[in-house]
């Protein structure tokens, strides 16, 4: 199976925006037009074709209709400067590219072939073509998607239509368990409150569809848009970064969020203090989940079963592993197994982090507890090893959290003569007020002493990337100035 083949299962309504609707057979006769522009355009099986475009119902349309052309598709960031978007085309080689008319002058030069967007419409109005062959890849390959970037520069990762299915229908079993779908009611959409420029967006949509549901865009979140939609749309479960959850928990504004009673935290861990917190305010369970973009989707997560059970006292852990996934800890860092990891059917840019046995490198930071459940620590480069002694990053900003006045709390390693690192911590408060000396001194009454931050660092806000993990590197760099 394909994922094009999704477009099958998916509701009369596939669709929802802020402004308008959109219905299955709209989408299906769209994306099979543009499949035939980059048919014409001379575009060839397995070579990559490039979309910047906003969250919007011609961005879903895009994604099937370069599956339906039989190329593989990769997103690009509107927000990206000239100089990064110049060095994405050229490491991704795409063929043609499918913007809005507003973004079409950034293509200009690029020798491509511009396809824009209007509404559902296409319009073909760059033809020029490039003279060099372009690589293609095999059938298998559905996308080309940038990781994230919290350790590193972005890199392209290649995902299979196979393993991308293969992950959803684990996910799918495991948040369902033995229970059955009502069929006397319509199914509910996914509210996607992620860029489609990301793969986290991407995966939300493809979820939906294989779930028979429709799906919710939002183009830019904001608390009061998302508190609207779940009312709108009478959403009983969604799934938030933790940084819109942050956003929503601090909005004034937002008082009421029923009937929502769970959302599933996603792109990062989100601390358990801050999930006790959305919980006492709307009454709204948050769970965590986990997964990277190199594997292509979730890995570990919460069951129905596990939700009823564990819910309100392993708030904090990301969940147990979904059905036939391996996860073990060695040396304090997760590895994963999948079906797809073990036939080491991966990008071999990538095999620097597999086993001659298929366990993958997540660079992540965890531990089972006694039932079985993952709790994550933060990344492996994000330890702090203080003359010796290990600290881990997530344990601290739990404590820092818990304090009355802090928003929010991020803890990295700082260069030090005589221990090598030693702890920092940058807070965003609630409490103008609030200290130094008191936030330490509160550390020193919940913590081990190595453990304590040397320093804490007030800030207006946390730097974080486009999927909301704080890009710990940069506050490294405020420390040294």
């Amino acid at each position: 199976m394909n994922l094009v083949d999704l477009l099958a299962d998916v509701p009369d309504t596939a669709v929802h925006t802020l402004a308008a609707d959109v219905s299955r057979a709209e989408l299906v006769a769209s994306a099979e037009r543009l499949a035939e522009i980059i048919t014409e355009t001379g575009t060839a099986a397995g070579q990559v074709v490039a979309a910047m475009l906003p969250n919007e119902a011609a961005t879903v349309a895009a994604l099937f209709g370069v599956w339906r052309a039989g190329c593989v598709y990769t997103p690009l960031n509107p927000r990206a400067a000239d100089a990064e978007l110049a060095a994405q085309l050229e490491s991704l080689d795409p063929v043609a590219v499918i913007t809005t008319p507003e973004q079409a002058h950034r293509f200009s030069g690029s020798g491509l072939p511009v396809v824009t967007a209007s509404n559902l419409a296409w319009s073909l109005t760059q033809t020029s073509k490039s003279s060099r062959a372009a690589h293609r890849y095999d059938a298998d390959v559905a996308l080309l998607q940038f990781t994230s970037g919290t350790t590193g520069p972005p890199k392209p990762v290649p995902l299979r239509h196979s393993a991308v299915l293969d992950l959803i229908d684990r996910l799918l079993v495991k948040l369902r368990g033995a229970k059955r779908e009502r069929r006397d009611r319509a199914p509910m959409p996914n509210l996607v409150p992620l860029s489609m420029s990301l793969w986290a967006g991407i995966y939300q949509v493809l979820f939906a569809f294989r779930a028979g549901s429709g799906v919710v865009l939002m183009d830019r979140f904001s608390p009061a848009d998302f508190a609207a939609l779940v009312k709108r749309h009478q959403l009983r479960s969604t799934v938030l970064p933790p940084a819109a959850l942050t956003m929503v928990l601090h909005d004034t504004s937002v008082t009421d969020l029923s009937p929502l009673r769970l959302v599933r935290s996603i792109t990062a861990p989100l601390s358990p203090v801050q999930a006790a917190r959305f919980r006492d305010k709307f009454g709204v369970l948050v769970l965590n989940s986990y997964g990277q973009t190199e594997l292509g989707g979730e890995v570990v997560g919460w069951s129905a079963a596990d939700a009823r059970r564990w819910g309100e006292t392993k708030l904090g852990s990301v969940g147990r592993p979904l059905p036939g996934i391996d996860v073990t800890i060695a040396d304090d860092e997760v590895m994963v197994r999948t079906p797809t990891t073990a036939a080491r059917n991966i990008d071999p840019a990538f095999f620097d982090r597999l086993t001659d046995d298929g366990w993958f490198h997540t660079g992540d930071l965890g531990w089972f507890d006694e039932d079985g459940f993952l709790w994550l620590d933060g990344r492996v480069s994000d330890m702090i090893n203080r003359g010796g002694l290990k600290v881990f990053p997530g344990a601290v900003e739990d404590v820092l959290l818990a304090a009355h006045g802090v928003r929010e709390a991020a803890v990295v390693g700082v260069p030090d003569k005589r221990l090598g690192e030693v702890p920092w911590a940058f807070v965003v408060r609630t409490d103008d007020k609030l200290g130094e000396d008191e936030l330490i001194a509160w550390c020193r009454e919940h913590l081990t002493p190595y453990r304590v931050p040397v320093r804490v660092v007030f800030v207006e806000q946390l730097p974080r990337n486009d999927v909301g993990k704080v890009l710990k590197r940069e506050l490294a760099t405020l420390a040294d100035a």
